[in-house]
């Protein structure tokens, strides 16, 4: 889209990140004249600080300082909401390959049905997070598509839509971890039918702490949910294991099932069976810890709005 084409209502792009990334370049051939996006990090101590004045066209860099009782993201975005001109807004991530038609498709999909998010995949770079790809996929990929869910990286809505009120849901922001979380309990999104391929882990410690990570924003922003998950995998793991042919066969099925749906052309769906028989090793070390690493940041999540930021 070039300047003079702009067929959309002005929005703020919102981009959390500490480094200038193929995703901020991405993004901004994408503005229209009255776009902007806002590149967010911490303090001019990070990388992408020093691009302030060097920018292209419609693109800001914000410190959003140092995040006290709340995540780095959630501050992140706390921080660009308050500072963007526009009411139409769009959270994304530094983490996926954004097309020449991404901002266009999404705001026509505003149009259409208001607040609409897109559907993760994640694809594990290490040998834990390709074990976790099928949890990921159903716990993950499905959830957003079954609805009500808003995924970070790719989900647009107005400051009107929030219910409550955007002074509450700052101030909620700011003393909670996820911020995607936070927002599902704000706006009702309607996800849109296609998929973002997003690169996860690279490293064992990476991806366990991601997988703590995840667990928690289910368990205090969907409880029934994780208590759902935790009853689903201690079932089939006890399943596949009395009963290994069956259950294994079972639970690959309703991965493949899930992976064909969703076109992802991964032979992961294979690491079902072990996955399963695995998770409940991993759910009880993930209720059992008392703390995780998320971005450079170790985070004591007590309850949804009792956050303690720990040095690393």
């Amino acid at each position: 889209m070039t300047s003079t084409d702009q067929d959309h209502a002005p929005t703020s792009v919102l981009l959390p990140t500490v480094r200038w990334t193929d995703a901020c370049e991405e993004v901004a051939a994408q503005l229209g004249d009255r776009d902007e996006l806002l590149v967010i990090c911490d303090t001019d101590a990070d990388p992408v600080a020093d691009r302030r004045g060097t920018t292209p066209d419609g693109v800001r860099i914000l410190l959003a300082g140092e995040p006290e009782g709340c995540s780095g993201k959630a501050n992140a975005i706390a921080a660009g909401m308050e500072a963007a001109d526009r009411d139409r807004l769009l959270w994304t991530d530094d983490d996926f390959a954004h097309p020449d038609d991404w901002l266009a498709t999404l705001n026509a999909d505003y149009e259409r049905q208001g607040p609409t998010t897109e559907i993760p995949v994640f694809v594990g770079e290490d040998p834990l997070a390709r074990l976790f790809e099928p949890a990921y996929a159903i716990g993950g990929t499905a959830a957003v598509f079954a609805g009500g869910i808003a995924w970070g990286g790719a989900v647009i809505f107005e400051r009107d839509d929030l219910r409550d009120g955007e002074d509450a849901f700052l101030a909620d922001l700011r003393r909670t971890v996820s911020d995607d979380g936070t927002l599902s309990e704000y706006v009702d999104v309607t996800a849109a039918d296609r998929t973002r391929t997003v690169p996860c882990g690279g490293s064992l410690r990476g991806s366990l702490e991601r997988f703590v990570r995840f667990f928690r924003i289910m368990r205090f922003h969907a409880p029934r949910a994780a208590a759902f998950d935790v009853a689903f995998a201690t079932a089939f793991a006890a399943l596949c294991l009395f009963a290994p042919v069956i259950g294994v066969t079972l639970v690959t099925a309703v991965s493949a099932a899930v992976y064909a749906r969703f076109g992802i052309r991964r032979a992961t769906f294979l690491l079902t069976g072990p996955s399963v028989l695995v998770s409940p090793i991993f759910l009880g070390y993930a209720i059992a810890r008392r703390t995780f690493v998320w971005g450079g940041r170790r985070y004591r999540w007590r309850s949804p709005f009792d956050v303690e930021v720990l040095p690393e």
